[in-house]
Order: structure tokens, then sequence, then C-alpha cells
């Protein structure tokens, strides 16, 4: 569980690159654990990259990395890598090549339509390629991000209530760029409307408790973030 280790980089040096790459070697290992091949034979995407953390550590395992963002904050020692410049609400996901590993990590909760994204990912896979999508869900203790527990006040409600008893600057808009996401809806259109297939499912700071996932619900509050392993269907 790497949960606590993860509180504990946060509450002592916030969320700076190390606590980012805690996040993606336990990903990695989750991923290659439930039969993700990693190496020089490997194409992958970092999608939504941000400072590239993610797609940094599949380097380190040997995969051919592309990051993809709106616009690149990447690392110094990443800046040489192929970039992709897209806008997820916006731009077609056709035509930006395929690969046999995409990473969207906390990511789909700043997305205004991420239904939309779900039904086109299946274009950036090669043939059987995989997804690997994680994001915050929105009844998660983290849902409202740095306004959180106020989130469950209700969007605006909770920030305007933070914003009062703080005093600090929010980057987080409700409805701007953070939107309450839902573990059930994200699985119902997975299920009924993309050429994805559900491969594992697992709250992802304690991939040891995936039972978690299948319970309606229960999967809302106690996914403190939600991780999906995802294929593209034949």
């Amino acid at each position: 569980m790497i949960l606590p280790g993860l509180l504990w980089r946060f509450l002592k040096h916030r969320d700076d690159p190390v606590f980012y790459r805690m996040q993606a070697t336990d990903a990695i290992r989750w991923l290659m654990a439930n039969g993700i091949a990693l190496g020089p034979q490997t194409s992958a995407l970092d999608l939504g990259c941000g400072h590239g953390v993610f797609g940094g550590e599949l380097v380190r395992h040997g995969c051919r990395v592309t990051f993809a963002d709106e616009f690149s904050q990447l690392l110094p020692e990443h800046q040489t890598a192929p970039f992709v410049p897209i806008n997820l609400d916006r731009d077609a996901l056709s035509g930006r090549g395929q690969y046999d590993l995409v990473i969207c990590s906390n990511v789909l909760e700043h997305l205004a339509k991420p239904e939309a994204f779900l039904r086109q990912a299946h274009e950036l896979l090669t043939e059987r390629g995989s997804l690997y999508l994680s994001w915050t869900n929105w009844l998660s203790p983290w849902g409202g991000h740095e306004f959180s527990p106020f989130h469950y006040l209700g969007a605006k409600t909770g920030a305007r209530i933070y914003d009062s008893l703080s005093k600090r600057p929010r980057f987080h808009q409700p409805h701007v760029n953070l939107f309450p996401t839902y573990v059930g809806d994200i699985l119902r259109v997975i299920r009924e409307e993309t050429r994805l297939e559900l491969v594992k499912a697992a709250p992802r700071y304690y991939t040891e408790f995936p039972f978690l996932m299948s319970v309606p619900g229960l999967r809302e509050f106690a996914a403190w973030n939600c991780a999906l392993l995802l294929r593209r269907k034949p």
C-alpha cells in the first residue's frame, strides 16, 4: 500500500517530482504484475504528461516514450523527447499515432468532456494496445483537490467555504478545470459505448484491495483514486 508514504511525502514536501515519481513507480509495478511488458519493444504515450515524470519512469524501463499535453512543461531531462501538443477537450485523437501503451494519469477529472475522450481513446492504441487510466473520483477524500473535504458540500459551495476559511489562492476551479467524475459513470461508458475492454480495476493507492471497485456506491468513496487497465478490443 503506497498511500501512507504518499501522504507523508505530501505533508512534508507537497506535490514535488518525488511525490509523482512514487505514484509512477507503483503504477508501473501494478501494470507489470498484470501482464504489461515494458522494454525497447514498447511504444508508449504519456498523455496529459505535465512535467513528464510518469513517462520518464517508462524511459527508465527502456520504452520508446512520446509525451503529450496542451503545451510543454517537461522537466529539462525530457525536453528533447518527442512531444505532441493536444487539448483533450477540443482535439480529435485520430492521427496522433498509435502506441502499445497509453498512460493517462490524473487527467480525467480535469476534462469537461471525459466521455468524449473515452469514446476516442482506442484511436491511440495499436491492435490490442493498453490504456492505463487513473483519476481522482469526485466522492473520494481528495475529490475536491486542495479544497477537500469541503467538496462534500457541493462543488461551488464547498469551494466558496474553503476560500472564506483559508484566505489562500486556489488553482482548481469547479466546472472550469476540475469536474465531478464518478467511477460508476466511467465504467458504464467503457462497457457500453467504447472500443475498450476492462482488464483490471483497483484503487490506485491500495491496489491490494481491488474488490472495492466491484461494489457500487462504496467504490465512489473508498477509492481515493481509481486505476483502470483497459485494452483495445479486436
